[in-house]
């Protein structure tokens, strides 16, 4: 959510922001409701001021003098609720075209759809074979890592089962993610992943994204698409001391997303699927644009350092306009790569916010000279599972089907180097 008071002084960036990121938005009739607003407000103070006015005259006449002054007090009375019933209604509405009203990108995001991402830099090489490529389906029944079919049939389309040591790599990618993290002084938390209506629409995947979300109507409580959520919410409705800042947290949890409108799209495998775990970086920091820009590209560094350490070729890419989401300033993605795909596929990304959450949140500061102010919060994926093991088997693989495991994760299963087929 932008303050109010931006939007009537920048109209026009607003406008072109919704453009930009071509969501549809109203900023003329907001900005019309939000006149209707103050001019209601003042009529309805005005009213209760004369109110209080009559009431203390009237104790003191009598008569018809009193008659009258009473029946003008009924009649300010009756007014008043009027009004405030058309106040009411237009506070809601006005909050739902708020809702709606995103963040305008920074000046160096590309404008356009996909195709307009911008490639900054690339890191390895991607290999070549020597021998017929297998893609990670063919791996993983090779090496019973996976099993697909079970997965359906238990849980419907998009959801798999990890078994041996596909289920013990997944485990150890996380554990490797988070440990690097909490090296370098991140607070880790193992996050709700149930919330509340309120904690969706603080982080900004409602309203617009509620066909993403799986729900639990009895409840009124929504299964999280990334730890991002419950780790933005932790601090709602609070107010930090500004040298408790920045706060840099790692959540670790298994996230849920219905992948409504992808039938028929990356439907083999595990690359696009209903059920994943994620190790996700939050930063709560001072509601100062350099800092937040200085954040961004720490947590985008440790997401970076993560996919060298596992050997996997990638390359980071500025996410144009009409792929970024209505609160970010600026995106960024991994795209590890991944031959059975014969190309890049995001693994990653890279999120800053300013104030657009925390004004949601009403996540707050105190600064040293007490003046109270919203924070910034940014987010970055530090791994996400299985999604990266596509990359690591394909990458991996040897001729005879076999994986070697990346060194930096042997350490996790019990020295492991290679992982063999099982017939």
């Amino acid at each position: 959510m932008l303050d109010l008071a931006y939007i009537r002084e920048h109209p026009e960036e607003i406008k072109q922001a919704a453009a930009k990121k071509r969501l549809d938005v109203d900023v003329d009739r907001l900005l019309a409701l939000d006149v209707e607003r103050r001019t209601l407000i003042k009529e309805v103070e005005a009213l209760r001021a004369k109110k209080n006015a009559a009431s203390d005259r009237i104790a003191k006449l009598v008569g018809e003098e009193k008659a009258r002054a009473i029946a003008e007090m009924r009649e300010a009375s009756a007014r008043e609720k009027e009004l405030a019933a058309t106040l009411k209604e237009v506070e809601a509405e006005l909050e739902r075209l708020l809702l709606l009203v995103p963040s305008p990108p920074a000046p160096d995001v590309p404008e356009g759809d996909e195709s307009a991402n911008v490639v900054i830099r690339t890191w390895g090489t991607p290999r070549e074979f020597d021998f017929p490529l297998r893609d990670h389906v063919e791996l993983a029944e090779l090496l019973d890592l996976i099993d697909i079919p079970r997965g359906v049939k238990v849980a419907g389309t998009r959801f798999y089962y990890l078994k041996n040591e596909g289920a013990l790599l997944h485990w150890a990618v996380c554990r490797f993610a988070l440990d690097h993290l909490v090296r370098k002084g991140f607070t880790p938390i193992y996050v709700p992943v149930l919330v509340k209506r309120e904690a969706m629409v603080g982080t900004g995947y409602f309203p617009g994204g509620e066909e993403q979300a799986y729900k639990i109507p009895e409840d009124d409580l929504f299964l999280v698409g990334t730890a991002e959520v419950s780790l933005c919410a932790y601090h709602a409705d609070e107010i930090l001391a500004e040298d408790e800042l920045p706060r840099h947290y790692v959540g670790y949890s298994s996230c849920f997303r219905r992948e409504a409108g992808t039938y028929g799209k990356d439907t083999r495998g595990i690359y696009r699927i209903h059920q994943f775990d994620k190790v996700e970086q939050v930063v709560i920091c001072r509601n100062d644009v350099e800092e937040s820009i200085r954040e961004q590209d720490f947590i985008q560094e440790n997401a970076e350092e993560i996919v060298r350490a596992l050997g996997l070729p990638h390359r980071v890419v500025v996410v144009a306009t009409a792929e970024m989401g209505q609160g970010q300033v600026k995106k960024y993605d991994i795209e590890t790569w991944m031959p059975g795909r014969g190309g890049y596929g995001e693994t990653h990304s890279c999120s800053r916010f300013y104030d657009f959450q925390a004004r949601r949140l009403n996540l707050r500061y105190r600064t040293k000279e007490g003046e109270i102010k919203f924070c910034h919060t940014l987010n970055n994926t530090a791994i996400a599972s299985p999604r990266i093991l596509i990359a690591i088997l394909e990458n991996y693989q040897q001729a005879d089907g076999s994986v070697v495991v990346p060194e930096v994760l042997r350490p996790y299963l019990g020295g492991m180097e290679v992982i063999r087929p099982k017939r």
